[in-house]
């Protein structure tokens, strides 16, 4: 199963202020660790924001937070929730299905064993866990920003 952009941008919006614990962070901030475009953080980071994980503050001082300690937001429930109804096959859909052996087809309870082994695996963990190792991620997230080229000296010149 393949994650959709926005389920990944919502976890790593989450690890990166779960790594930077008490902090208010922007959305600019955010996009500079990841290198990903801040336009596609704002609706991300809205969507974070309406389900309690996220506090927004807008205004002088303002950014992002989290909305509730790590250990209580769980990955699987905001796999669930950014991405929205798994139809892994055309069979999943609440309509009808255009495909001939769908009455007696056993792919589908096949499917949805493995969609839901999938959920019970995220379920296991929380932000927290992903953030354990918090002193690497801060020093990949926030130390290491790739060093600037240096101006070349001018042949003769005196340093």
């Amino acid at each position: 199963m393949k994650l959709t952009t926005f389920t990944d941008y919502s976890l790593r919006v989450l690890i990166y202020l779960a790594a930077r614990p008490e902090q208010r962070v922007t959305i600019a901030e955010v996009a500079q660790a990841f290198a990903v475009s801040e336009h596609h953080l704002v609706k991300v980071v809205h969507f974070l924001g309406q389900q309690g994980w996220l506090l927004n503050v807008r205004g002088k001082g303002g950014g992002l937070e989290l909305g509730m300690v790590p250990d209580r937001i769980r990955v699987g429930q905001v796999v669930r929730q950014t991405e929205g109804e798994v139809r892994v096959a055309e069979c999943f859909g609440d309509g009808e299905s255009d495909c001939r052996i769908v009455s007696c087809c056993h792919l589908r309870g096949v499917l949805g064993e493995a969609v839901t082994a999938f959920y019970a695996v995220l379920d296991r963990y929380t932000l927290a866990d992903l953030v354990a190792n918090r002193q690497q991620l801060a020093r990949v997230l926030f130390m290491e920003r790739p060093a600037e080229p240096a101006k070349a000296k001018r042949a003769g010149s005196r340093a």
